[in-house]
């Protein structure tokens, strides 16, 4: 199956069938759709999918072990990175900076790097470290700039007193 399609099939799942109100319905249809995975795509998808509506319902204590299984299963770069995001959104709220921030701290390819700056400037911000934490929402924003992009680099640099090129 390609990833794609089973992605447009989970977004459907969560616009269609999610239901915050009725966790044990929303679980059971996850499950019920992931069923309908072949067998060699299931194998770490079910978990990451199983962790993220777990997360949705705001199980985390249920999610992150479900996070964990689902990247020493071996994703794809793409889901990797997402579920890496969505475990350490999670620690985060939990309570536990170092390991969120740790997570973050691995680049992930297009579309998904803002993200995860953004994700970063909260882990890093509700560590008490403010200026690291602006720095990386800066950065994050720089490449979708069309003026001001190396001022505005040069700036969030000197928050952490890095240099810049």
């Amino acid at each position: 199956m390609e990833f794609s399609a089973w992605d447009h099939r989970i977004d459907t799942f969560y616009r269609e069938e999610f239901a915050a109100h009725d966790p044990e319905r929303t679980v059971a249809a996850m499950s019920h759709l992931l069923g309908t995975l072949q067998a060699d795509d299931a194998g770490a998808l079910v978990p990451f999918e199983m962790a993220g509506v777990h997360d949705s319902l705001g199980l985390e204590d249920d999610a992150v072990p479900l996070y964990r299984e689902a990247l020493s299963a071996g994703l794809d770069a793409s889901h990797a990175a997402r579920a890496r995001i969505q475990l350490a959104s999670t620690l985060r709220n939990l309570g536990q900076m170092d390991e969120a921030i740790e997570l973050l701290s691995v680049p992930a390819e297009g579309d998904l790097e803002p993200a995860r700056k953004a994700f970063l400037a909260l882990a890093l911000h509700s560590a008490g470290r403010p200026d690291e934490a602006l720095r990386e929402a800066i950065e994050g924003i720089v490449p979708s700039l069309t003026r001001y992009q190396r001022s505005l680099a040069a700036y969030a640099a000197a928050l952490t007193g890095a240099h810049t090129e």
